[in-house]
């Protein structure tokens, strides 16, 4: 039987063995992994912690705002948030192949926190780094996570308190420690963020389409009480006919998923009720004008993955 308790205090003493009087950097994005390695590290090194939240342009809606809430202002964190989101677009400018998005986003991520970690002299670098993430990386299933995205030449060396945990296990932890539900509760979202529900080029337009179609799915999923493992919006590729009053419009198409899991290594498509994906296209296509159409997607894991990149 998991023990939270036994486990925070184990990661605590092993993370504070590791670092010493040493200063380390930790990517916080504000998802359970990352804010429960966060916290850990927090309370194991303290001030010798710096988090780092990097504004790449591809998170949801509102996530600086809470990650500057929650970790800077109420748990006191040393919190630096790095404006790169005109780097991170210029780096994927004309891409279009998934595994390629990945990887830039990947390698433009480590190389923000090289940066930031040589401005503090940092010595490591902690992740939030979780079991199905390094098993899924070595089968070659996911690129850019933790493990497989990490270049080879990279001089921070890799504190991972969460690796052998799984996600279940990380929100009992993430509650034992206190992290308000908006976190613990929290689904699972990718690393390289909203590029990877982008199909094709990866644009600002595109990027907030889908912010706002993400933001409505979820917002509609908590309304109904119903709880996915993760429910999502992606924006497919191309255009569609449709029409806007009397006028033929041609407009984006949102593909929308909720999937059921134990721990994300398959995954069942949810039956969504149909009162609730109405209500989801509706909002969907009234509130994002450039949108005509709203597809479900009722594939399992496998054949298909939980993301569509």
């Amino acid at each position: 039987m998991f023990d939270p308790k036994k486990f925070i205090e184990d990661a605590i003493k092993e993370i504070r063995e590791q670092v010493d009087n040493k200063t380390a950097i930790i990517a916080l994005s504000g998802g359970v992994d990352s804010s429960t390695a966060a916290v850990l590290a927090h309370k194991a090194i303290g001030k010798h912690l710096v988090a780092v939240y990097v504004d790449h342009g591809f998170m949801r809606k509102g996530e600086k705002e809470e990650v500057i809430s929650v970790f800077r202002n109420k748990l006191g964190m040393n919190l630096v948030v790095v404006d790169a989101r005109e780097r991170f677009f210029k780096a994927l400018k004309r891409v279009r192949e998934p595994e390629q998005k990945r990887k830039i986003i990947g390698e433009e991520f480590i190389k923000v926190f090289e940066e930031e970690a040589r401005k503090v002299g940092a010595e490591f670098l902690v992740q939030g780094t979780i079991a199905p993430d390094w098993i899924e990386s070595m089968g070659g299933i996911k690129s850019h996570h933790n493990v497989a995205g990490l270049p080879s030449g990279m001089v921070l060396k890799l504190c991972e308190p969460l690796r052998d945990l799984y996600k279940d296990e990380v929100r009992k932890v993430a509650r034992e420690l206190g992290l308000p539900p908006s976190i613990t509760e929290r689904m699972p979202f990718p690393g390289p963020g909203l590029a990877v529900r982008v199909i094709g080029e990866v644009t600002p337009e595109k990027v907030e389409i889908v912010r706002l179609a993400n933001a409505i799915v979820e917002e509609e999923i908590s309304k109904a009480g119903l709880q996915p493992w993760q429910a999502l919006a992606c924006l497919l590729e191309g255009k569609t006919v449709g029409v806007k009053g009397d006028i033929r419009d041609y407009g984006y198409t949102i593909a929308v998923r909720a999937v059921e899991s134990v721990d994300a290594m398959t995954a069942n498509a949810m039956e969504l009720p149909w009162e609730v994906l109405k209500r989801i296209q509706k909002r969907i296509t009234r509130e994002i004008p450039d949108v005509t159409r709203v597809l479900y997607d009722i594939t399992d894991k496998p054949p298909a993955t939980i993301e569509f990149e």
